[in-house]
Order: C-alpha cells, then structure tokens, then sequence
C-alpha cells in the first residue's frame, strides 16, 4: 500500500490535535481557576480594608493589657499604628532602643490580635461610587467567571463528544511517525494508520476543530476586559455578582443569617426542602432562596422581611416551584396601587402568565383565568367579586401588604379569608414588623395557623422574647436588611439647614401666628417668590450636582403643592408626580419613564404615596422636603432606592430651616430616638412609637410665636 501522507505530516497533525485539545482542556478548567482568583482577590481587599481600619488605630492600643509595652520608643521610631507594627519584623522591633527581643515578639502577637479582630468584622461592599484598584480586581474576577462559565461549558460539550475518538486515533497514528513505523507495518496496521490519519484530518479541518477554535476565541475576548466594562456589566446585575462572590467566599458579605430566628430543628427541615427554580427568569439571593423553601415547607406563613429584601420575588419563585411540580393556579390580592407593578414583576421575572382581575372586565378574566391558569392578580376592593365554585381549589394565595386584613371585621378581610379556603397554600407578606403590634400579628396568624394563634393569644405582651418567637416562627419569619444585605453601598443621610430670606421669613411668621398648622409646615415652599426660596435654591444645587455625577433624584413631600412647586420650578427635568390619586397603570409609566430618563432627572412624589410599592434602583439621591412626624414614613421613603440591586451610594437629603418649625421637630424625634435606642430593643420595638403626634405640634406652633413675638418685642425696644 502506497503511504498517503509523510511522516511529518502525521507528526503536525498530532501536534496540532494535541495543542488543540490542550488549549480545550485549559479552558474547561479555567471556571475553577477563576473561582480561586475571586477568593484571592476577595482576600486582598479584606487585607486592604483591614490595613485602613488598622492605619486608625494608635500603636498605644498594643498596651492595652498593661504589659508595660514601651509605646513611646515605638511611636519614635515611626511606629505609630497598628498597621505601622504589622508591617514591620521582629528583628526591626527590637533594633529600637528599649525594646527587647521578647517585648518585640509581644507586641507584634498583640497587634496581629488586634489586626485578627478587625478583620473579623469587614465585610466586602461593592458600589460605583468605591472603584478601588481591589474591588475593581474582585469585580474583576467575578466578571472573568461569569463570563468564561458558559464559554466553558460549551468547550466541554464540543471537547467531550470527540474526546475518546481523537485519543483512540492519535493512539493509533502516533507508531507511524517513526521513520520505519509504516515501512514494517502489516497491510492491517497501515490501514489503520490512515483511517486513523483521515479521520485526524477531518477532525481538523470540520466543523470539530472550527467550533472548539470559535469558542476558545470567545474565552480569549473575556479575559482582558477595560475595567468601564467590567463595571458596567456589574451595575446591570449586581445580584449575580453577589452570588458569585458569595458562593466562593461564604460569609465575605455578611449574609451569613439567611436562617435567623428559625429554631435549629426547623432549619434543618427547611435546608431540606426542595426547590424547582425552572422558569424563574432571576437570580436568588441566598437568604431569598431560603425564604422560598420556608414558604413551600410550612404552607401557610407570614413572611414578614423588611422592605427592599424581596418579597415579591420570593412569591414568585414559590410559584414557579410549585408550578414545575403540576400546579397551574395561583392567586395574587394586593392594594390598587401595586396591581400594575405585580403583574409587571411575575412576567419579568417568571413564564408564569398574569392576569389581572380588576375594572370593568373582571368577571371575564376570571372566567378566563379559571379556566387557562396562571397567576391572577387583584386587588383587596375587588375580592368582593371574585365568585368562584365551592369545590374549586387554586395552589397558592398571595397577599401583599396583609396588614390591610389586620380588622377582622373588615369587609376586605372576611373577602380573603373566604378565599383562602380555596387555597392549598397561603402567603400573607408585609414589610411591617408585627413584633410591634402583637395583636395585629396573631389575627393574621389566626387565618393561617388557629392552632398557633390560640397558644400566643394571651401572650402578646411577650411578643419581643425568645420563647413567643420560637413559639410563631412556624408560620412567622423576618429578616431585617442589615442581617442579610451588608453588601449594600453606603447609606449617607445628610441635614441640609437653610436659612430663611427675610421674605419668605415674613411669610413663615405671619403663618405661625394665624396657627395654621398645615401651611406652617411648609415652611420656605410658601414663599411668595420660589426663586427666592432657601430651600429651592439649596434643592436645586442638589440635583444640578447629582446630575453632574450621573445620578437621579426623588424628591419627597408630603404637600400636594409642595410637590407641584417644585415641579414647575424645576421644569421639563421632571417625571410624575405620583401621588395617591394617579392609577397604578399611570404610575408604573411614570417609572418606567424616569428609570429611562437621563442623568439629573427628578422623579417627583407625596411621601405617602411613593414610599410604600415602589422599586426605584435607578435613583440614587432622596431629597425628603420637610420632616415627617413619623421616622417610619421616610424610612419606607428613602428604602424605595435603598434597597437590594442598588449599585450606587445612595445619599438622602433632608432639606430644613433654622430657627422654625423644621428644627424644633427635628430636635423632638432626636431626642425621642435617644431615648427609644436607651430603654428598648430597636430591632423589634414599635417605631410608631416614635411619631410627633398633634398635641406635641400645637405647643411646638405656641412655643414659636412666643419666639417671633419676644424677638419682635426685643428689636422694637433696640429701635426705640
């Protein structure tokens, strides 16, 4: 048999094979490298923000013990903190006059003791508004993972379908690149030189070759990235950041509390539970995807978590869960001013079908959700009409913001309740914590599990002790925001004090004096000119500065006309409002628009009305246009842009004016927060305890205009 090809050619042939498979084989293993980088550079900026808080700390603190540690030889030699000591070596302790070879092994024990403790508490937080050389290296690698998996994934599908075939034949080529391998062989042996030869070729030259080339390349483009990029993509979706990061350093962003106040037994079954997320079009935080299972386990519960955490989408990933296990019905009851924003989430984040029942055409789409399934979604007024057969049943029952159903005499109540026996599983939510208001807590606990609202009945009293949370954490479970997102950027909050311009002084004056309590508070916004407001001006160099750094701005106020003001005065840069009279419909456009919006657009809204349902991410800067009797009322606020998904330091903005009202109520909530954070647990005790209620106003208004007349009074007298 004549040779069909050279020896050399056998030999390129293999060596091409060969570096190709290596090249593939790197890459199926690049997704394991990557995750050791992320943790690396995941320690490298624990190190580097350890080093800041060390760099803090005085050398004296070495001493701390009173071992007589000579701290002033230390601090002469240029040792002067902690971190000065860690970085240096025993040996060069000890060279400094006074101190001994011993003292200086003590004292770098003490300081690596102290360098140990603060480590202990950093925990990495990534934002946009910190790109530092070490989180843009973490970012970095989770980019680099990220992006590599499914690449290398692919590589592996290709590489292993001809893996064993490309070994066998290279195996059966390699003898005939010796220089006698194919003179000696037998006609058998050289026909399987050159099968094993064409089938090589064929390898090399198809679509195998082609593809695993194609997709190397792929791998190539990812591993270089501008750092722009790569923070970018971050800023898109920082949750999948965060999973990546936690998955490989458990514990780095402090989230390590998913099971909080669950009793260990119980969280051991929940661990357990199983979970179906096909079909879910997000990703899971790790303290969401317990809430799910905690939902599917126990069937009927209240998932209390504190807003910004989720909840909805843990709803939906319950029923998508539910719905890839045969279920095909669930029902959502939520207040009007959400509707919209539900049926929105369950299609974005899910393939579960929404139909909404509300208006006009709600006895046919019921009609139609009854008989093709799906997630109908309604509203609290509208279960009044949703009639359904006695023997029809539906997997799950939804509602959110249950505190709506905290009367059980309510019409709305008894409506829900009604339809909760056509439920396999139950779901009540609210962000509010019911520790706070324990009998509200055990109604709601009553529909869900009697058995357990019958054994805390007379118990309420207890509702902040350890033995009524373990008794309810069977159908009750919260988490509050700094147990489970410590990765969220800064939160800075700022009082900007203006002071009044003699005419719109003149104007507050003649307010308080005629006692309008209401008018008094918008204090500045009443100006007879808004040009020449304190507080428009201070508003208005705000969101000139925020545009200047890319960011958006809501700005809150509990005035309808306070709002329109501002409106006007700020012009075409402005969405909205939203207010308690524009249609879930109108409001869920308006936000949309805004989030579309460039850079220094204001999305205007009442406080009530847009700090409660609402997920404003895209906005960074909260401008709160004059204090809230209730601290809760600008918490809801400020936690519309604070809040999971939030990639940038969110900064809040309380505009106040010296020497009025805003000061005295400002001074009245401080001090009733001092003593609130003395005497009570403030992670379960009733912040509406902390409310200015109206009788406190009428003395704050009486006590100001003795102000303005005894300041009147003493400038007649300097002008006599």
């Amino acid at each position: 048999m004549a040779r069909p090809f050279t020896g050399k050619e056998a030999k390129r042939l293999l060596e091409d094979h060969a570096q190709l498979g290596a090249r593939a084989r790197a890459l199926i293993g690049r997704p394991d490298r990557c995750a050791q980088e992320i943790k690396n550079a995941a320690e490298k900026m624990i190190e580097s923000r350890t080093m800041d808080i060390l760099r803090g700390i005085s050398a004296e603190e070495v001493n701390r013990n009173k071992e007589k540690i000579r701290v002033k030889a230390l601090i002469s030699a240029g040792y002067a903190t902690i971190a000065d000591i860690c970085a240096a070596t025993v040996y060069e302790i000890s060279g400094i006059y006074g101190i001994s070879e011993d003292s200086a092994y003590l004292i770098k024990s003490n300081a690596a003791q102290i360098a140990r403790e603060a480590k202990e508490g950093v925990k990495i937080r990534l934002s946009l508004d910190d790109k530092t050389p070490q989180a843009t290296l973490l970012v970095l690698s989770i980019y680099r993972y990220i992006k590599i998996l499914p690449v290398s994934e692919k590589c592996r599908q290709i590489y292993c379908a001809s893996a064993n075939d490309i070994r066998r034949a290279s195996e059966d080529l390699s003898p005939s690149v010796k220089t006698f391998g194919w003179a000696f062989a037998s006609k058998r042996t050289k026909q399987t030189f050159q099968n094993a030869y064409i089938y090589l070729k064929n390898q090399i030259e198809g679509p195998y070759a082609a593809n695993l080339k194609s997709t190397l390349n792929a791998a190539m483009y990812h591993e270089n990235p501008f750092s722009d990029e790569v923070w970018e993509d971050f800023a898109k979706d920082p949750i999948r950041y965060f999973n990546v990061l936690e998955r490989f350093c458990p514990g780095c962003l402090g989230t390590d509390k998913a099971a909080a106040g669950l009793p260990e037994e119980l969280a051991k079954e929940i661990f357990e539970q199983d979970l179906f997320p096909d079909g879910l079009l997000c990703e899971l935080r790790r303290y969401q995807e317990w809430g799910v299972k905690y939902i599917l386990h126990q069937e009927r519960v209240l998932l209390g978590d504190e807003m910004g955490l989720g909840k909805t989408i843990q709803a939906i990933a319950a029923m998508v869960s539910l719905r890839n296990t045969g279920a095909t019905h669930f029902v959502v009851v939520c207040p009007a001013s959400v509707l919209t924003n539900w049926c929105r989430e369950i299609v974005k984040m899910s393939r579960l079908k929404a139909v909404k029942i509300h208006g006009k055409d709600r006895a046919s789409a019921l009609r139609n959700w009854i008989r093709t399934g799906g997630v109908a979604v309604t509203t609290y007024e509208t279960t009044a009409y949703f009639a359904i057969d006695e023997g029809f049943k539906f997997s799950m029952l939804v509602a959110d913001e249950a505190h709506y159903i905290k009367n059980p005499e309510a019409q709305r109540t008894v409506n829900v309740k009604k339809l909760a026996l056509h439920a396999e599983r139950v779901l009540f939510m609210t962000g509010t914590a019911l520790e706070n208001r324990a009998d509200e807590m055990v109604e709601l606990i009553r529909i869900l599990r009697p058995d357990i609202a019958r054994e805390v009945a007379g118990k309420t009293y207890l509702a902040n002790a350890p033995s009524f949370r373990k008794k309810v954490a069977p159908v009750y479970y919260r988490r509050k925001r700094e147990d489970v997102l410590t990765e969220l950027p800064e939160l800075t909050q700022i009082k900007e004090w203006c002071t009044l311009l003699p005419e719109e002084e003149e104007k507050y004056e003649a307010t308080v004096i005629s006692k309008n309590m209401m008018q008094t508070r918008r204090v500045s916004w009443n100006a007879p000119d808004i040009n020449k407001s304190s507080k428009a001006k201070r508003l208005l160099e705000i969101v000139k500065e925020a545009g200047q750094e890319n960011r958006r701005i809501i700005v809150f106020s509990f005035f309808l006309d306070t709002i329109d003001t501002i409106g006007k005065f700020l012009g075409d840069i402005c969405y909205g409002p939203i207010n308690g009279s524009v249609a879930p419909a109108r409001r869920q456009e308006i936000i949309d628009n805004f989030e579309k919006a460039p850079a220094g657009s204001v999305l205007l809204s009442q406080i009530q009305a847009g700090g409660t349902g609402l997920n404003i991410q895209s906005a960074s800067v909260v401008i709160i246009c004059e204090p809230q009797f209730k601290p809760s009322t600008e918490d809801q606020a400020i936690s519309r842009a604070y809040r999971m998904g939030q990639t940038r330091n969110v900064l809040v903005y309380r505009l106040l004016c010296e020497d009025t009202v805003d000061e005295r109520i400002t001074d009245i909530l401080e001090e009733k927060q001092q003593i609130f954070d003395a005497f009570a647990d403030s992670s379960e005790a009733a912040k509406e305890s902390l409310a200015l209620d109206n009788e406190t106003y009428k003395n704050i208004i009486e006590e100001e205009i003795e102000r303005i007349n005894k300041k009147h009074a003493q400038k007649g007298q300097q002008e006599g």
